[in-house]
């Protein structure tokens, strides 16, 4: 947990003392996002940011009957830096909402602030269960990795993987996936064989890879944040994995649309489970990937719908409240239920975290491009971190 000092606390307590009026009497209603957009995470950045112009775009600048502004910061993925600049944008700014937060720590870092401030933070990337526990005011548009994590344990336990091994990335999401993985995965019978874990900043495959080969598990799960695939599925490729009959599974984020394309061939027939694939083939879904790919040239991903998403959120919340900040516009956050170009999604009104369908999928080659192509889903699942 982040502890604010006393003084910082203080000071910062009367500036915030003057805040409601200052709100009240403009005209414009002000979003701070915060995301990486250099770093290793950049590519989260660089997608979220994409996904909250096209929303804008398509639906234009105004909400509640206010103009409402975007305000974007970069965190680098450092929560120092992510603390700050929230403390920055809800004095300074007078921002309603504070949105992004690409890594579990740097949410985590904002939350004190979020509670104290009465600021609506909405989570667009960061998917550790314990989020939305951190602070009453934050709610969740992106997903959480027992959520993408069970389905898959269940699917391979019943698919002829009897050993498994597990490598994760050494922080909050990791973990989550370790522990509900090989806790499903044994439930049904499997045999967890190791737990590996990776650095989060500057991850060498080579030596866990090394290791998994030597102990020949029927599958290797693997959980790393979006960004770190493409170098992943190249190590796994060069130490030789797929050629020694070792079946690759793993959340989403391995596969991560933003990338699977310079992955290659090794990357052919990988199963996964995730919220989102670009080749979701619903309208809704058809239509937001046409709109993305002309406006960046690129593919959206995962983090693209939770910050297309996130805005929806937001609009919605500040056209029933008229503008309003603060609990209004919390409460009113709550309880949303829509169609995305992820599928059908509701923002839990008591734990305010998303439910969503998760579909297991499978790495195939389709008019000369690499999709995660959908062919199982699990329907309205909750976060199983809060269930049990």
């Amino acid at each position: 947990m982040i502890h604010l000092h006393r003084r910082q606390l203080l000071t910062w307590g009367a500036a915030l003392a003057a805040m409601p009026y200052a709100k009240a009497q403009s005209d414009t209603v002000k979003i701070g996002l915060i995301l990486p957009m250099t770093g290793q995470q950049a590519s989260t950045g660089r997608q979220i940011e994409a996904a909250v112009k096209l929303w804008q775009a398509q639906h234009g600048t105004k909400a509640g009957g206010k103009t409402v502004e975007v305000i974007l910061k970069d965190d680098a993925a450092v929560p120092d830096t992510t603390r700050r600049l929230a403390q920055e944008l809800v004095v300074n700014d007078k921002v309603a909402v504070l949105a992004g937060f690409g890594i579990t720590p740097c949410a985590m870092a904002t939350a004190p602030i979020a509670t104290q401030s009465k600021t609506p933070m909405v989570v667009m990337a960061a998917a550790t269960s314990a989020i939305t526990q951190a602070s009453p005011f934050i709610v969740r548009t992106s997903f959480t990795l027992p959520q993408a994590t069970v389905g898959l344990a269940d699917w391979a336990a019943k698919n002829g993987i009897k050993k498994a091994v597990s490598l994760v990335a050494d922080y909050g999401p990791g973990f989550d996936a370790e522990k509900y993985f090989d806790s499903q995965f044994r439930l049904d019978g499997g045999q967890m064989l190791d737990k590996l874990r990776t650095p989060l900043r500057s991850p060498d495959f080579a030596p866990v890879l090394q290791k998994v080969r030597d102990l020949h598990p029927d599958a290797l799960f693997v959980f790393l944040p979006s960004g770190q695939g493409a170098q992943f599925m190249k190590q796994f490729g060069e130490r030789g994995l797929d050629k020694a009959g070792i079946r690759l599974i793993a959340t989403g984020d391995v596969t991560d649309d933003d990338q699977l394309n310079d992955m290659g061939d090794v990357a052919l027939g990988v199963i996964t489970s995730h919220h989102y694939s670009a080749a979701h083939p619903s309208a809704a879904n058809k239509q937001f990937v046409a709109a993305f790919e002309k406006a960046n040239k690129f593919r959206p991903n995962f983090m693209a719908v939770g910050g297309y998403d996130g805005m929806r959120v937001i609009y919605t919340a500040l056209n029933a409240t008229k503008g309003k900040g603060g609990q209004a516009l919390l409460d009113a956050m709550k309880g949303q239920l829509f169609e995305s170009p992820r599928g059908p999604v509701l923002i839990d009104a008591q734990t305010r975290d998303i439910v969503q369908d998760i579909y297991i999928r499978k790495v195939e080659r389709v008019n000369g491009q690499l999709w995660n192509v959908e062919f199982d889903t699990l329907k309205a699942v909750k976060d199983p971190g809060k269930t049990k």
